[in-house]
């Protein structure tokens, strides 16, 4: 009997269960699409402000600086200071707009019957050979013409109207070197230089043995190296003891000069002959200081470079106390 009736009891419970089950199951819910719909509801009718005029606000640009209103380089002293003469000589983008690059070729259109030479390619674009060279070697080297066809190198440019001008500052002992594009009325201010110049003299109208005013430079220059014997104050010497390796003259008188411009120049430091093994060495303690005649001594490096560039265009020089008191031709282009 108890058996029987725990099965009655666990069947009854059994059958509840499975009924609370099904009971469970057919309870309605609310479909996941209609949850869907209520909250897109509930979200439409949040009122958002709509502006008349949508205006993006970006983020402010600076102005960009051209390259033509960028400064150029100063010193300490709030003076121009540049060299920018390897980019008279690369044959690269970095060239200065008064230069072009050419190919060598000894079919030269400018050359008729027999092959063109680098002196045929000097001639015609008015430029010296000293100049090309030096950009042909790559180098410092104003002498050595070898060229095959197609080796390129730099001219100064034909279609330009070129001068150069150079600004002494007899306070400071600093030379600036400027390149002048008349038709653009245009100057670049290619290097500066340390000088040596005249004496102090009081009795000058100058301050100096070295005159004050502008100059031209003339064209009776020259190259001179150990064995080049010359005058000076009526006695026979080897030039380069007192000229060192180059000698540019004065020209002429143009505005303000003190002075006639006869026997003034510019020309290198002077060079000392050992009396035992009779070499020659440049005496660079010469640059820098008050201790010429009047003329201006540079560096032979810096007179050698000065030379290639200049010989070939009408150059002058302004000799001034102070180079704040110079009046440069042209508008300055900067240059990178």
């Amino acid at each position: 009997m108890a058996r029987v009736k725990y099965f009655l009891i666990g069947g009854a419970a059994l059958f509840i269960g499975v009924g609370f089950i099904g009971y469970v199951k057919r309870s309605p819910q609310a479909p996941k699409e209609e949850v869907t719909m209520e909250v897109s509801k509930t979200v439409q009718e949040i009122p958002i402000p709509i502006p008349e005029k949508v205006v993006i606000l970006k983020k402010e640009e600076s102005k960009p600086i051209l390259k033509e209103e960028a400064p150029p380089p100063m010193t300490a002293d709030g003076l121009p200071e540049a060299d920018r003469i390897q980019q008279l000589f690369a044959t690269d983008s970095s060239k200065l707009p008064i230069v072009e690059t050419v190919s060598y070729t000894s079919r030269a259109p400018f050359v008729q019957g027999r092959p063109a030479w680098i002196a045929d390619y000097a001639s015609y674009y008015n430029t010296s050979r000293h100049f090309i060279a030096r950009s042909l070697n790559r180098k410092a080297d104003y002498f050595t013409q070898k060229v095959s066809p197609g080796d390129r190198f730099n001219v100064l440019k034909k279609n330009k109207n070129l001068q150069f001008h150079l600004v002494a500052d007899l306070s400071r002992c600093r030379m600036w070197f400027y390149a002048l594009d008349l038709d653009q009325n245009e100057r670049i201010l290619l290097k500066t230089y340390p000088i040596g110049i005249g004496r102090l003299d009081p009795k000058r109208k100058s301050g100096f043995l070295t005159p004050s005013g502008k100059y031209s430079l003339g064209d009776k220059i020259a190259i001179y190296k150990p064995g080049t014997m010359g005058y000076f104050q009526d006695q026979q010497i080897e030039m380069i003891g007192v000229f060192g390796t180059r000698w540019i003259p004065f020209g002429g008188e143009v505005e303000g000069c003190t002075e006639s411009a006869r026997g003034y120049g510019l020309h290198g430091a002077p060079w000392i002959e050992d009396p035992i093994s009779h070499q020659w060495t440049e005496d660079r303690s010469r640059v820098g200081k008050y201790d010429s005649d009047g003329c201006i001594r540079l560096y032979s490096e810096d007179i050698e470079e000065l030379f290639a560039i200049i010989v070939s265009k009408p150059t002058t020089i302004e000799l001034v106390k102070d180079f704040r008191e110079t009046k440069l031709p042209g508008v300055e282009r900067a240059i990178p």
